[in-house]
């Protein structure tokens, strides 16, 4: 690798995040009129749906390549690294596809095309051959605000591989100004390679860790693949609560229990709302014109576009005023959206927390889909936002599952507060 790139390796942001910017390889191109760049759709759907449905009626498989002589050759950290600028200083009709009534960047737009990115980069580093899919958004956070329309650049990078596994880091800054002080944003997706024919795993090349600086990414993108595992072991779906989450459970359903007595003198302060109170949910028909690269199954920049607006829904329905964004918490993709299905979305606020002139807001997002044609019923994610609104309110559970959620959602909080305190206190922030 060389020198320019080793340099940039080395400019780590966050991390939690493992991302780096590799100057060496910079693309212009022009827009498309939907705001998503040619580089964005280039691996996007190659068969108009007509032809896709006919090809699929009439038996015919997708052709899938031998696996090279003597394995899969090795891939540079720089091999897949991808650079775009987004005008919106420049096209107004480009701005258009990225505002919110407001008048404010609209985030989902932004993480549609970074999960479009993500796919990008995730091909340059396994070649056409394999079908590579979103697994997990492993966190997107907002750094600084943007408090005025400028050049967006996006770019990312392999950051890390598995045996069939990439971790994918990205990051949003304004054009042209370097260091903290342009970074917007930053993310880590983790996509999977599949065979196309036989939908299973597939190996993906290695990575090629030689300087100090790759070294070290790569050692993050371990490490933390290790911590999410942990995780996912000590979960309240396999171990109760612990003493204290326990306690607490039991401390809240005898104040709620209190407030609904009506011979108590105790009664629900104002700016206390029960959590069945803040669902909202939607319901879609999965179109062909959100399908990925392969045809019939949804892009999943569209899922976690959908995902976040209902969410941003949600918790302004519950404040009463407009939130403002934060972070994404690790979510999976845990199964495929296919299309003609329908798509089921609940939001809920699961947890509150006071923070300085307002309160942090974590909003859960259950996604499941039903086939039309079988009935089969799937749930597909779960997908926690966290807003900030300035005003100071609580959410109270009431049945078990609904405490369950809110112990998950503290555990969320507690562990990422620190990540969040060294921003501004996570409320100088992009509104969405």
């Amino acid at each position: 690798m060389s020198r320019v790139a080793s340099k940039h390796i080395s400019r780590l942001s966050s991390p939690l995040l493992h991302h780096t910017r590799l100057r060496k390889f910079t693309v212009h191109h022009p827009p498309h009129h939907d705001g998503v760049y040619k580089e964005l759709s280039a691996l996007g759907v190659q068969k108009p749906w007509l032809r896709a449905l006919a090809e699929r009626k009439a038996g015919i498989k997708p052709v899938t390549p031998p696996m090279p002589i003597g394995g899969l050759a090795p891939k540079r950290m720089s091999d897949s690294y991808h650079r775009l600028v987004l005008p919106l200083s420049k096209d107004e009709w480009l701005v258009d596809g990225y505002v919110n009534a407001s008048g404010q960047l609209r985030l989902g737009t932004l993480f549609q095309d970074l999960d479009a990115l993500a796919g990008v980069v995730g091909y340059k580093h396994t070649g056409p051959g394999p079908t590579t899919v979103t697994a997990a958004v492993d966190r997107i956070s907002i750094i600084r605000p943007l408090e005025e329309f400028c050049d967006l650049e996006l770019s990312g990078f392999v950051s890390y591989v598995g045996k069939s596994s990439m971790e994918i880091s990205l990051e949003a800054r304004r054009n042209g100004v370097e260091g903290q002080e342009g970074l917007l944003l930053t993310c880590a997706f983790t996509m999977v390679a599949l065979n196309p024919e036989t939908k299973r795993a597939t190996p993906v090349p290695p990575l090629i860790v030689e300087t100090p600086e790759e070294k070290a990414v790569f050692k993050k993108g371990e490490e933390y693949k290790k911590a999410k595992q942990a995780l996912a072991n000590v979960s309240l779906a396999k171990q109760t609560p612990n003493d204290e989450e326990s306690d607490l459970i039991h401390q809240m359903w005898m104040e709620q229990l209190q407030y609904e007595d009506p011979q108590s003198t105790l009664s629900k302060p104002r700016s206390m709302v029960y959590m069945s109170t803040t669902t909202v949910a939607s319901t879609q028909v999965m179109q062909p014109q959100y399908r990925n690269r392969h045809s019939f199954m949804i892009f999943g920049g569209y899922l976690l576009r959908s995902t976040v607006e209902l969410a941003f829904c949600c918790c302004s329905a519950f404040a009463h005023s407009r939130p403002t964004f934060i972070s994404l918490d690790p979510s999976t993709f845990d199964a495929p959206v296919p299309v003609g299905s329908i798509l089921y979305l609940t939001a809920t606020v699961a947890y509150t927390e006071p923070h300085k002139d307002g309160c942090r807001v974590q909003v859960r997002v259950g996604s499941s889909v039903r086939d039309v044609e079988h009935g089969n019923f799937v749930e597909t994610g779960v997908f926690n936002y966290t807003f900030f609104v300035e005003k100071q309110l609580e959410v109270m559970p009431k049945t078990y599952s609904e405490y369950m959620m809110f112990i998950d959602a503290r555990r969320r909080a507690k562990q990422h507060a620190a990540f969040l305190d060294g921003y501004d206190g996570g409320k100088d922030r992009v509104v969405e």
